[in-house]
Parts: C-alpha cells; sequence; structure tokens
C-alpha cells in the first residue's frame, strides 16, 4: 500500500516544535490585551471646586505663611521654630481655638509645609485651613 516504513524512525526529529512556542505567545497576547488598556486610562475622579467665600468674622483666624525661604511667620511676624510652637500652644488654649490659615509658597520645599502642619497638630490645633489663590 502507501504506507511504508522507514529504519530511520528512531532518529531525532530535525524540525522545531512550533507549539509551545504557540501557546506562549497566545498567552503573552492576552497578557497585554487584558494590561494595556487599564495603564492607559486613569482612575475618574470628579474634584470638589473651591469657592471664596467671605470668612465669619466672628470665627477669630490665625495667618500662618511659610515663605519661599522656608522661614515662618506668624501674623506676619517672622518667628523661629521654637517660637511658632509656642504661640500655637498658646493658641491652642484658648476657647474657642481659632482657625490656623496656612499659607505655604509654590517654591517652598513641601517638608517645610509639613512641619508647620506637624507643629499645628501637636500644639492641639484642631480647625486649620490652606489658603489659596483663586484662578
Amino acid at each position: 500500500m502507501g504506507f511504508q516504513w522507514n529504519e530511520d524512525d528512531d532518529a531525532a526529529m530535525s524540525e522545531i516544535n512550533m507549539t509551545p512556542l504557540v501557546d506562549v505567545m497566545l498567552v503573552l497576547l492576552i497578557i497585554f490585551i487584558i494590561t494595556v488598556p487599564i495603564m492607559k486610562h486613569a482612575v475618574p475622579v470628579e474634584l470638589p471646586r473651591a469657592s471664596s467665600q467671605a470668612p465669619d468674622p466672628a470665627v477669630q483666624s490665625v495667618r500662618l505663611t511659610v515663605d519661599a525661604q522656608g522661614d515662618f511667620y506668624f501674623n506676619e511676624a517672622r518667628v523661629s521654630d521654637e517660637e511658632l510652637d509656642r504661640l500655637l500652644r498658646e493658641q491652642a488654649a484658648r476657647h474657642p481655638q481659632p482657625q490656623v490659615q496656612l499659607k505655604g509658597d509654590r517654591s517652598v520645599r513641601y517638608e517645610r509645609v509639613a512641619q508647620a502642619l506637624a507643629a499645628v497638630q501637636r500644639a492641639g490645633l484642631r480647625n486649620i485651613g490652606f489658603v489659596t489663590e483663586r484662578r
């Protein structure tokens, strides 16, 4: 018939088996199809809008400013770190506690603003507001 036995059936196969390669490529293709759209899209978040309302005159406030050099100003008077801690503790002892309005220069290192926030928290003041400019 058309079937013949060859003597070299036991010899090594000289062709590359493509099935495992195709399987790996299909798995990689599926992974990329799933992960690329996830990496491209950002999480949609609707941010709140800030409104500039006039502050209530009955509520007293304290202005804490960090300038571009990282110096602290308490109600427009330059103070050291130790003086700032003392002044904030005095304000925390008042009843009702005043609101702390924190103004940080755009070019100041965030570390100094974080130190100001930590000082306000250590003093025990709870009402903190960030002052920004309107766009």
